[in-house]
Protein backbone atom coordinates (compact mmCIF):
# COMPACT_ATOMS: atom_id res chain seq x y z
CA UNK A 1 0.00 0.00 0.00
CA UNK A 2 1.08 3.43 -1.09
CA UNK A 3 1.67 5.94 1.73
CA UNK A 4 -1.26 8.67 0.95
CA UNK A 5 1.37 11.40 -0.13
CA UNK A 6 2.51 9.01 -2.86
CA UNK A 7 -0.63 7.71 -4.09
CA UNK A 8 -0.80 10.34 -6.75
CA UNK A 9 2.53 11.05 -7.69
CA UNK A 10 4.36 8.25 -8.60
CA UNK A 11 4.75 8.09 -12.29
CA UNK A 12 7.32 6.73 -14.54
CA UNK A 13 7.90 10.45 -15.79
CA UNK A 14 10.62 12.33 -14.30
CA UNK A 15 8.35 15.39 -13.16
CA UNK A 16 5.22 14.18 -11.28
CA UNK A 17 2.34 14.68 -12.92
CA UNK A 18 4.20 15.32 -15.79
CA UNK A 19 1.82 13.42 -18.65
CA UNK A 20 3.53 12.07 -21.70
CA UNK A 21 1.01 12.59 -24.40
CA UNK A 22 1.24 10.91 -27.90
CA UNK A 23 -0.69 13.37 -29.82
CA UNK A 24 0.43 15.22 -32.01
CA UNK A 25 -1.05 19.33 -32.26
CA UNK A 26 -0.88 21.64 -34.80
CA UNK A 27 2.54 23.60 -34.99
CA UNK A 28 4.92 20.87 -32.87
CA UNK A 29 7.53 19.13 -34.21
CA UNK A 30 7.44 15.19 -35.73
CA UNK A 31 10.22 13.16 -35.88
CA UNK A 32 10.89 10.49 -38.08
CA UNK A 33 11.78 7.09 -36.79
CA UNK A 34 15.26 7.65 -37.21
CA UNK A 35 15.41 11.32 -35.59
CA UNK A 36 13.33 10.04 -32.92
CA UNK A 37 16.15 7.40 -32.22
CA UNK A 38 18.96 9.75 -32.78
CA UNK A 39 17.43 11.73 -29.79
CA UNK A 40 17.00 9.25 -27.18
CA UNK A 41 20.34 8.02 -28.45
CA UNK A 42 19.19 4.67 -29.79
CA UNK A 43 18.73 2.56 -33.24
CA UNK A 44 16.01 2.89 -35.24
CA UNK A 45 15.46 -0.91 -35.18
CA UNK A 46 14.73 -0.39 -31.35
CA UNK A 47 11.94 2.46 -31.93
CA UNK A 48 9.82 0.42 -33.89
CA UNK A 49 10.36 -2.90 -31.58
CA UNK A 50 9.24 -0.26 -29.01
CA UNK A 51 6.49 0.32 -31.12
CA UNK A 52 5.47 -3.17 -32.02
CA UNK A 53 5.30 -3.94 -28.07
CA UNK A 54 2.97 -1.11 -27.52
CA UNK A 55 5.95 0.81 -25.58
CA UNK A 56 5.46 3.53 -28.15
CA UNK A 57 2.14 3.90 -29.57
CA UNK A 58 1.43 3.65 -33.08
CA UNK A 59 3.29 6.05 -35.44
CA UNK A 60 1.42 8.00 -37.93
CA UNK A 61 2.17 7.26 -41.45
CA UNK A 62 3.12 9.95 -43.98
CA UNK A 63 1.90 9.46 -47.24
CA UNK A 64 4.99 7.32 -48.56
CA UNK A 65 4.97 5.24 -45.04
CA UNK A 66 7.49 6.81 -42.96
CA UNK A 67 6.82 6.76 -39.02
CA UNK A 68 6.33 10.17 -37.87
CA UNK A 69 6.14 10.80 -34.04
CA UNK A 70 5.53 13.77 -31.70
CA UNK A 71 8.40 15.53 -30.02
CA UNK A 72 6.66 14.31 -26.82
CA UNK A 73 8.14 10.69 -27.92
CA UNK A 74 11.49 11.47 -27.27
CA UNK A 75 10.54 12.02 -23.59
CA UNK A 76 8.93 9.08 -23.40
CA UNK A 77 11.46 6.98 -24.85
CA UNK A 78 14.01 8.09 -22.52
CA UNK A 79 11.29 7.25 -19.34
CA UNK A 80 12.01 3.91 -20.89
CA UNK A 81 15.12 3.67 -20.82
CA UNK A 82 15.22 5.20 -17.17
CA UNK A 83 12.87 2.82 -15.64
CA UNK A 84 14.65 -0.63 -17.89
CA UNK A 85 17.95 0.62 -16.40
CA UNK A 86 16.33 -0.15 -12.69
CA UNK A 87 14.61 -3.73 -13.84
CA UNK A 88 11.74 -3.05 -15.37
CA UNK A 89 11.61 -4.97 -18.48
CA UNK A 90 9.48 -3.49 -21.73
CA UNK A 91 6.55 -6.19 -21.09
CA UNK A 92 5.95 -4.62 -17.95
CA UNK A 93 6.39 -0.88 -19.50
CA UNK A 94 4.34 -1.66 -22.43
CA UNK A 95 1.57 -2.64 -19.35
CA UNK A 96 1.49 0.27 -17.63
CA UNK A 97 1.98 2.64 -20.75
CA UNK A 98 -1.04 1.21 -22.52
CA UNK A 99 -3.01 1.68 -18.89
CA UNK A 100 -1.26 4.84 -19.08
CA UNK A 101 -2.66 6.18 -23.05
CA UNK A 102 -6.17 4.44 -22.36
CA UNK A 103 -6.31 7.31 -19.55
CA UNK A 104 -5.64 5.19 -16.15
CA UNK A 105 -3.21 5.69 -13.61
CA UNK A 106 -1.16 2.53 -13.48
CA UNK A 107 1.14 4.30 -10.36
CA UNK A 108 0.37 1.52 -7.68
CA UNK A 109 1.23 -1.07 -10.44
CA UNK A 110 4.42 0.77 -11.34
CA UNK A 111 5.36 1.25 -7.39
CA UNK A 112 4.30 -2.97 -6.96
CA UNK A 113 6.49 -3.51 -9.97
CA UNK A 114 9.42 -2.03 -7.93
CA UNK A 115 9.10 -3.39 -4.60
CA UNK A 116 9.39 -6.93 -6.64
CA UNK A 117 12.14 -5.41 -8.51
CA UNK A 118 14.23 -4.55 -4.81
CA UNK A 119 13.31 -8.03 -3.64
CA UNK A 120 14.52 -9.39 -6.44
CA UNK A 121 18.02 -7.59 -6.33
CA UNK A 122 18.30 -8.73 -2.65
CA UNK A 123 18.34 -12.31 -3.67
CA UNK A 124 20.71 -11.77 -5.91
CA UNK A 125 22.81 -9.63 -3.31
CA UNK A 126 22.37 -13.15 -0.94
CA UNK A 127 23.45 -15.55 -4.18
CA UNK A 128 26.67 -13.56 -4.81
CA UNK A 129 27.43 -13.70 -1.08
CA UNK A 130 26.99 -17.38 -1.33
CA UNK A 131 29.07 -17.81 -4.63
CA UNK A 132 31.39 -14.60 -3.11
CA UNK A 133 32.04 -17.51 0.09
CA UNK A 134 32.28 -20.82 -2.37
CA UNK A 135 35.15 -18.66 -4.46
CA UNK A 136 36.82 -18.02 -1.46
CA UNK A 137 37.27 -21.66 -0.11
CA UNK A 138 37.94 -22.96 -3.95
CA UNK A 139 41.06 -20.11 -3.99
CA UNK A 140 42.36 -21.76 -0.07
CA UNK A 141 42.05 -25.04 -2.08
CA UNK A 142 44.31 -23.95 -4.72
CA UNK A 143 46.50 -22.37 -2.64
CA UNK A 144 47.16 -24.83 -0.90
CA UNK A 145 47.25 -27.46 -4.23
CA UNK A 146 49.56 -25.05 -6.02
CA UNK A 147 52.07 -24.53 -3.05
CA UNK A 148 52.07 -28.45 -2.73
CA UNK A 149 52.41 -29.70 -6.44
CA UNK A 150 55.96 -29.63 -7.34
CA UNK A 151 57.86 -27.77 -10.40
CA UNK A 152 55.89 -28.18 -13.52
CA UNK A 153 53.21 -30.45 -11.58
CA UNK A 154 49.78 -29.85 -12.43
CA UNK A 155 47.70 -29.15 -9.76
CA UNK A 156 44.59 -30.38 -11.82
CA UNK A 157 42.37 -26.82 -10.32
CA UNK A 158 39.51 -26.55 -12.82
CA UNK A 159 38.70 -30.43 -12.22
CA UNK A 160 39.06 -29.81 -8.26
CA UNK A 161 35.47 -27.48 -9.12
CA UNK A 162 32.89 -30.36 -9.07
CA UNK A 163 33.76 -31.45 -5.88
CA UNK A 164 34.05 -27.69 -4.57
CA UNK A 165 30.17 -27.62 -6.12
CA UNK A 166 29.44 -30.42 -4.90
CA UNK A 167 29.90 -29.92 -1.39
CA UNK A 168 28.90 -26.25 -1.23
CA UNK A 169 25.54 -28.09 -1.29
CA UNK A 170 23.54 -25.33 -3.59
CA UNK A 171 24.48 -23.88 -7.51
CA UNK A 172 26.38 -21.45 -6.94
CA UNK A 173 25.05 -19.61 -9.50
CA UNK A 174 21.10 -18.66 -8.68
CA UNK A 175 20.68 -15.53 -9.49
CA UNK A 176 17.53 -14.44 -10.96
CA UNK A 177 16.24 -14.39 -14.41
CA UNK A 178 14.34 -11.97 -16.30
CA UNK A 179 11.35 -13.15 -17.74
CA UNK A 180 12.05 -12.36 -21.74
CA UNK A 181 8.95 -12.21 -24.18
Amino acid sequence: MLPPALQNILTLECIPGLIIPMVQSRGSKILYSGGLAKAAGLSPDTIRHYEKIGVLPPASRTESGYRVYPASAVERVLVVQRALRIGFTLVELAEVLKARDAGGAPCRRVYQLAQEKLKGIEADIEALKRTKRCVQKVLADWEHRTQSAGAGQQSHLLYSLGDAVKNSGKRVNQFRRRNRP
